[in-house]
Order: structure tokens, then sequence, then C-alpha cells
């Protein structure tokens, strides 16, 4: 809760009233007592009944007046007595303080039952609240582990983002996956006053990897027990968090929270909201030593200071080999071991109110810690089944989770007014690449896309695949949006080998694509496709940067550069690896050419082999792709030759060509200044021509073109005179930037477009 709060608020009421209320009633009563310019006694000892002035009806106004009097009389006493407690009550510190400052819930401190925490947190008074300044840094701790965590990760972060109005310094605990997608995600997010850190979690397992545990999170899960040690020597304090958290408020209101700790008190935590630690879910049920119902670890405060000077290492690692001798191994991972040290020292943790770690759990009484939707805090889906999890109130938490799952992360890249962010150099450079833009240039908006920078999140499905050892593989690569998802299960059967998708998505559409891939079976069957998501930004459709994260990230020493819309032919996969052999793809610069041709049926018998294609073709059901709309770019490829070729045959560079090909995967990447329609293909080709690519066309290879509706870019492309305008410009400049890069080699791309 921001600003100023309703204890301030009858303060400030309080304060007026006393000032103004006796001033105005005396006014009136002065007033009242003057008749003619003579004052008129109040006391009734010296009222004067025989005066010719005297009648019974100013007898009952005075008598009216002087009971009005005793009324505000005694309310002034009541409320200059308020005002004397809420002075009394209000800390040194917090009077005279005139930066701004965040008002806190009030937590209980102590092991009261679980509604004693609730009334006391929020029946709190706000002048009892420690202040946190503006510009103050909130640090927040998280253990994440692979692809499903990275995700949660995400929407944990964009619902601190939403409410944060503070600095933060997020310290991730992160295996090498966790670390690729998180470190590629908040680089390119690019979010003002926010800090990441990473630490190595594979380093850890050793110190938690003696600890046997049966939680599904796994040794991960165990790792929040070694932070005083992971976490630099001198951070004080941190917030650690679950990844299955989401925050209804400012996060700042929490870290208040640290300004209550008394004594000994240096772990924050919420009871446990389940009877798990009471033993009695089943017959037979023994669970870890626990103080009363125990305390749940999703959400902690730690005091790291006071936790190492109280040599917590050794404290905890002493409480879990004792335990373990008779409980053999733990069920709730670092919860277990952090309630056992609390059982035999419960002066260490300060207990907050239980709507700092609502547990959305099956059997809890989550339901308890709120009355009303302004109680929230803090949703933590704690069960296995996420989502799923039964509570009364399950459909209003689930939209709320699904509104930051789906809200667009580049409403978050706001500044934080008033407090300085550090320096940037990505941002430094990317904001003086556009100032050195014309805004008044009607091409503007194609050549600020080339500076966007658009968040991506790399890996967003699970992926696993190691390349074969014979340093063969090539790995599929295609850039798409969502109206082509239906490509995907069709591009799986005819290609079984890796596959990397860069995908151009919203926030939601992202969402959409996470349910559709989870609904197929024949997506999720295959591991070895790589989904990356380009967040969605400006009007333009980024190809040749989606194309580039895709290319960037294959694991394979070969790359097919296709596109969606095309179905290889059934085991082009394993015949492109022989090619690779048969042409010593390896040791020479040479970029493999696989036939284009396409179909304007909707419904194809695919051709299972060359000569049934050549069939098809002759019986008009199949063409060479573009030959009736832009013969050009697949011309050079000379299919009346390919029809009788029986061994690969050289071709060269002509103007316009395209053709789709397998390189190695240190080729050049494309050039962003093409984006929607237009060049963006050609000006590679161009490219692998200039670094002298040799083209060399596959006789028993092909992939088919499959019809779709027009793309929005192409149909910008066809209407507005502008748009192309600014793709011949575009188109120019590349080619002076060929001749000044490449010399004397490539002026032929400049005689070659004027001829053609």
């Amino acid at each position: 809760m921001l600003g100023i709060c309703r204890g301030r608020r009858k303060f400030l009421a309080a304060s007026l009233t006393v000032l103004f209320v006796p001033a105005i009633t005396w006014i009136y009563l002065f007033a009242g007592s003057f008749e003619d310019g003579k004052p008129v006694s109040l006391s009734p000892l010296e009222s004067q009944p025989h005066s010719p002035r005297y009648t019974a009806s100013s007898q009952r106004e005075r008598e009216s007046l002087e009971v009005r009097v005793r009324e505000v009389e005694e309310e002034n006493r009541v409320l200059r007595r308020q005002l004397s407690l809420a002075q009394g009550r209000a800390p040194a510190h917090r009077r005279g303080n005139r930066s701004r400052t965040y008002s806190m819930e009030e937590g209980t401190g102590d092991s009261e039952s679980l509604r004693a925490g609730i009334v006391a947190g929020n029946s709190s008074e706000c002048g009892q609240q420690p202040a946190v300044e503006k510009c103050e840094t909130i640090h927040v701790a998280i253990v994440c582990a692979g692809y499903n965590a990275s995700r949660d990760v995400v929407t944990l972060v964009k619902s601190v983002l939403f409410h944060r109005r503070n600095p933060l310094h997020f310290h991730l605990i992160a295996d090498a996956i966790a670390k690729q997608i998180l470190a590629t995600l908040f680089q390119t997010w690019m979010v003002p006053a926010v800090r990441i850190d990473f630490y190595d979690a594979d380093e850890l397992k050793s110190e938690v990897s003696w600890i046997p545990n049966k939680h599904y999170s796994g040794i991960y899960g165990l790792m929040k027990l070694v932070l005083t040690k992971t976490l630099p020597s001198n951070l004080e304090r941190v917030i650690v968090l679950d990844t299955d958290i989401t925050f209804a408020t400012d996060i700042a209101e929490l870290w208040a929270v640290f300004h209550k700790f008394k004594g000994q008190q240096v772990l924050g935590l919420v009871e446990n909201q389940s009877d798990w630690y009471l033993g009695n879910l089943w017959k037979n049920h023994r669970p870890w030593p626990a103080l009363g119902r125990g305390y749940n670890t999703g959400v902690i405060l730690l005091l790291l200071d006071k936790l190492r000077k109280m040599k917590w290492e050794q404290m905890w690692r002493l409480t879990a080999e004792r335990e373990l001798m008779s409980m053999l191994s733990t069920s709730l991972a670092d919860q277990d071991i952090f309630n056992a040290v609390i059982k035999q020292n419960p002066f260490l943790v300060y207990q907050l109110p239980c709507f700092w770690n609502v547990q959305l759990s099956d059997h809890t009484r989550s339901e308890q810690c709120y009355r009303d939707v302004s109680d929230l805090k803090v949703i933590h889906w704690n069960s296995p089944k996420k989502l799923r999890v039964k509570n009364k109130h399950v459909e209003f938490f689930r939209n709320l989770y699904l509104t930051f799952l789906e809200y667009d992360g580049n409403l978050l890249r706001r500044e934080l007014f008033g407090c300085p962010s550090e320096a940037d150099v990505n941002s430094e450079n990317l904001q003086k690449q556009l100032s050195e833009l014309d805004e008044d240039d009607l091409c503007y908006e194609f050549r600020r896309e080339r500076f966007t920078v658009h968040r991506t999140h790399l890996y967003f499905l699970h992926y696993e695949y190691e390349p074969a050892s014979d340093s063969t593989d090539v790995t599929l690569v295609a850039q798409l949006s969502m109206d082509r998802l239906q490509m995907l299960e069709a591009i799986c059967k005819h290609w079984e080998g890796p596959i990397s998708l860069a995908l151009y998505l919203s926030d939601a559409e992202a969402q959409q694509f996470l349910r559709y891939a989870q609904g197929s079976e024949v997506l999720m069957s295959r591991h070895n496709v790589g989904y990356h998501i380009v967040y969605k930004e400006g009007q333009f459709y980024p190809v040749n940067l989606l194309r580039n994260v895709a290319m960037k990230h294959i694991s394979t020493p070969y790359m097919f550069l296709s596109d969606i819309d095309f179905l290889p032919m059934y085991g082009l996969y394993e015949y492109l690896r022989k090619s690779v052999i048969q042409l010593d793809l390896a040791n020479t610069k040479k970029a493999l050419i696989v036939p284009a041709f396409e179909t304007l049926r909707y419904r194809l018998s695919f051709p299972k082999s060359k000569a049934e294609l050549l069939s098809m073709l002759d019986m008009g059901t199949l063409f060479t792709f573009r030959y009736h709309v832009w013969t050009k770019g697949h011309a050079p490829t000379n299919f009346a030759k390919w029809r009788t070729a029986t061994t690969p045959y050289r071709v060269e560079w002509e103007a316009d060509f395209e053709p789709y090909v397998v390189v190695r995967k240190d080729c050049p990447e494309y050039d962003r200044r093409f984006v929607g329609f237009g060049w963006n293909k050609v000006a590679h080709i161009m490219e692998l021509d200039a670094q002298e690519y040799e083209f060399t066309v596959l006789p028993n290879a092909y992939m088919i073109h499959m019809p779709h509706a027009p793309s929005f870019d192409i149909t910008k492309f066809r209407s507005n005179k502008q748009y192309r305008i600014c793709l011949k410009t575009l188109k120019e400049e590349f080619q002076q930037d060929m001749s000044r890069h490449y010399g004397f080699a490539a002026l032929k791309y400049l005689t070659a477009e004027n001829n053609s």
C-alpha cells in the first residue's frame, strides 16, 4: 500500500478537527452573544429574567447553545486523546522524513495462530511501519533450473515488475540451461533499474547432493539452504522466492518487513497452511519435525549478515544429518530442513501474515488468509497440479496468473523517475544509433526496425538433442508467425532431424502456441525442435532477425535454410548428411541448393520420389517455385538440367537469385535492414556469392511450397507505393555497402541489377 495510509489520514483529520472545530464554535457562539452591539451573558447565574429583553424563546436558545458547547468540548477531548496516542506511536525517524515512503502491513512476529496473524497483519496502524526509501534497491533470489522453470520465472518477474516502484536486483541461481535462456531474455528485455546476476547451480550440487530428496524439485529444491555461502558476502538481506509465485502488490511492502525483525529473528516465513507437519494426512504419515504447522519456504526473508554470524551453514547441516538418521530422506526438500532447524531454535523466525504466501495446494487453509481481493499479496501455486488445484476462488487466482502470463512484457520497460539507472552499454549504443536517424525520412520506420531490440525467449519448450558423432548433422532452420502454426506437425513428419524455429509472437500468442504444442502428440514426441520466441514489437515482420535467431542457436555443424511454408521431401535429412560428406562441405565453401517446387492444391499426395515428382510436374499438379510471378528467383537452379541430372552440378549466381541452401553454421547472417516482404533472401545469397561460396544443385533433393493466404507484408508491398520506394532505397544502400566491403569484385552486383 503506497502513499498515506488510513491511519495517517485519521491523524490529519484529527489535527484539523482539533484546530478548527473549537474556533468555529466559539466564533459562532461569540457572534450569537451580541444583540444590538451588547454582549449577552450565557451563565444562568448572570441571567436577567426581569430584563425587558428577556423572553422564553431566548432562554431556550441559550440552553441549547450550552448543551452544544459541552458536546463540542467532549468531542475535542476525545480527538486530542487520539491525536496524542497517534503521535506517541509514530517512530522518531518517520517524523520529519520528507522523502517518499511506503506504508507496510504488520506481521505477528511470533508463533500465534494463523487467524491471529491475519488479524494482526490486516489491522495494523500505518504509523507503526518503517519506510522503504524511494530508490532503495530490493534484492530477490530465485533458484531456477531447466526449460519449464525458466518460463515460470518470467511470469513471476512480470508480476513483480508490474507493481514495483524500486530498483530491483535479481540473484538467479541457475543451471546452464536456465542461464542461457534468462540471460538472453533479460539482455533483450532491457528493463530500466533492473540488475541480474547469475550463480552456477551446478557448482552448488556438491553442497546438497548428500541429502536424499523425494520432492519433484530434485536437487535444486535444496539450494536455498546454501544462499548464505552463494550470495555476495556484502549482501545483508534478500527475499527468496519459488518460481511458482505471483505477486499482487508492490514487493517493497514485503521488503519493509525486514525492519520488524527483533533480537535474533533472521528468517521471515509464513505458517504452512496444510496439515502436512501435523502428521494426520494419512495413516503412518511421519513428517519431519516442525513447530506446530511448520512454515512454508516459498517466500523467505533472509537476514544474511546475521545468519552468517550465527554459523547458519553449520546449524542446518548438523540438523539435517541428525534427522536423516531416522527420516532417511526429505519429502519437501529445503522446507523440511528449515522447519527442523526452527523446531530447535524458534527464536530465529519472524512469522509473516499468511497473505504473504497464500498457498494454493489441495487441503490448505489458504481461504483464511484473505477476506477480500485487496488483502492478497502473494499467491503460491505450490501444488503439482498448479492451475488445476482445488480452491473456492481458484478461478480468480487463475485469471490473475493468466493476466501476467499473457501481459505484454514490453510495457514493463518503464523508467523509475527520480532513480538513476546503472549505465548500460547496449542501451547507450542503441540510443546513439537511433539518434543518428532522421525522423523526417520517409523510410525512418524501416531504418529504425534494424536497431529494434526484440525481447527473445530461447528454448520455450524442452529441448534435448546431441548431434551425431560423425559431424554430418544438419538442422532445418525456419521462422514463422501465428498464422503458419499449422505447418509444424507436417514439417516434423517430413524431417526427422533437429529443427530450429524462431516464432514471432505476442505474449498472449506465445501462450496459445504453448497450449497448441502441449496438445499435439507429434510435437510433444519431438525433443530435437528448438522453439525460440521473438516477441512482437513495431509494425514490420523482422524476417531476417528471426532467421538469425534460429541460425544462432543450432548445435549441428550444418544447417538447411528453409521457410516454414515448405515441406521437405521424405528422407531429405539423411540425404543431406550423405551429401555433406560427398561434397566435402567441411573443408570447402559450398552452398548446396535444394530445388524448390510448389502446388496450388491444399490437399496434395506428396511425391515419394523424384520420378513421381517429375510426373506431377508434367501433369500440372506441381510447378517450379514462383515460375509465374518471380521467375528470376529460382531460374538459375536450371530445372531443365535437374530433371535428368544424377550428380550434383554447379550453377552461377544471377541477379535476384534466392534458392534454399545447406551451408556450414559459420555462414554470414541475414541483413536486418530488410523486413517484411522483399529482398530478404536475395541479399543473403548475394553475400554468400561475394564471399566466394560455390552454389551446387543437389540432383535428388526437392522441397514443395504449400499454398496459403497472402501474408500481411506482401499485401502492404503490393498496395503501398511508399513501401516499394523504401525497399528500393534499402536495396541500393545494401549494394553500396557491398561495394565498400568487397571492393571491385562487388561491382558485378550493381551491373547485374541495372541489366535486370
